[in-house]
């Protein structure tokens, strides 16, 4: 009697020690996290879309295309709250390019700014090298840059996404960063100029893909690729040639993760809003999440 339970006390507080070491999440295998973002990719636009490495991304890891913006459904207000875990009526930007907030933050972080992923990260490890890289230059005004090791604005430019490309290649393989984000302008440039769903539109969508492939590869090459959860997100969609308002092709964006320790060809049942996505990538790195938070981690996409 005494040596069952003695092994029934044992395998409780086993049991207690695996909660507290789970309470944060933590995905086993997992080293890194490179988020690859696409300004204004409409979540009804993908099924349609010539985008053989995120359609493969699609089918080997978990997603969702109608993750659901905050309102309005414009761009700095929802990268902001993709990175701060809340809606706007917390963390203050609300309109499509606030640089700072438009009232005051609920709360602040010791750099100023509501506390993002970036600020999370690096509280949890404070040697993590975290790279953040970027077309429109309003998202260095999000992210907590100063939580950051390196982060720089790289315009799309006459090169159309090359040259953020080549940059953000280059640093994976020189420095291997745990976390890492490269966020491209398009297709929302093409959105604007020429409407969403549109020709230019959709035959610009082949090309950011082309550079999700060769940054893919990088990982490979940095033999960092079997460690690496890979996202790919985006802010909004759109109609005509705008977005802000409410209709779900402006309001819903697709959301997908692969790479190990994610389930494979898993559709999201969970309803997801975009400030779920920081939360998410915490639970991946096991960080504990500012209480201020509201978002949480999508956990159906694990193993």
């Amino acid at each position: 009697m005494k040596r069952v339970f003695m092994i029934l006390t044992a395998v409780a507080m086993a049991v207690t020690m695996l909660s507290c070491t789970n309470e944060n999440g933590g995905v086993s295998g997992v080293k890194h996290v490179v988020m690859i973002g696409l300004d204004g990719l409409a979540g009804n636009t993908v099924e349609a879309a010539d985008m053989p490495t995120v359609k493969q991304m699609m089918a080997e890891g978990a997603w969702t295309l109608q993750a659901r913006s905050i309102l309005p459904s414009s761009s700095a207000c929802n990268w902001a709250s993709m990175y701060m875990g809340v809606g706007p009526e917390m963390h203050g930007y609300n309109t499509w390019g606030s640089r700072t907030p438009d009232f005051p933050s609920i709360e602040l972080g010791k750099n100023g700014i509501f506390p993002t992923i970036l600020t999370v990260l690096r509280e949890h490890n404070p040697e993590m090298n975290i790279c953040a890289m970027y077309e429109w230059d309003v998202q260095g005004d999000l992210i907590d840059n100063k939580a950051a090791t390196f982060y720089k604005h790289i315009p799309m430019g006459e090169s159309r996404s090359a040259d953020i490309t080549n940059a953000f290649i280059s640093y994976l393989k020189e420095h291997k960063p745990e976390f890492s984000m490269c966020i491209y302008d398009s297709p929302d440039a093409e959105g604007h100029r020429h409407g969403w769903g549109s020709e230019p539109y959709m035959n610009r969508l082949p090309e950011v893909d082309a550079y999700i492939a060769k940054i893919v590869e990088a990982t490979k090459e940095a033999g960092m690729y079997d460690n690496t959860i890979f996202m790919i997100v985006s802010d909004h969609g759109g109609i005509g040639t705008g977005h802000g308002s409410t209709s779900m092709s402006e309001m819903e964006a697709p959301l997908v993760f692969f790479g190990p320790g994610v389930k494979k060809g898993h559709q999201i049942e969970a309803s997801v809003v975009r400030y779920d996505t920081a939360p998410t990538i915490a639970y991946i790195f096991g960080a504990k999440t500012p209480a201020v938070w509201r978002g949480r981690p999508i956990v159906e996409i694990f193993e």
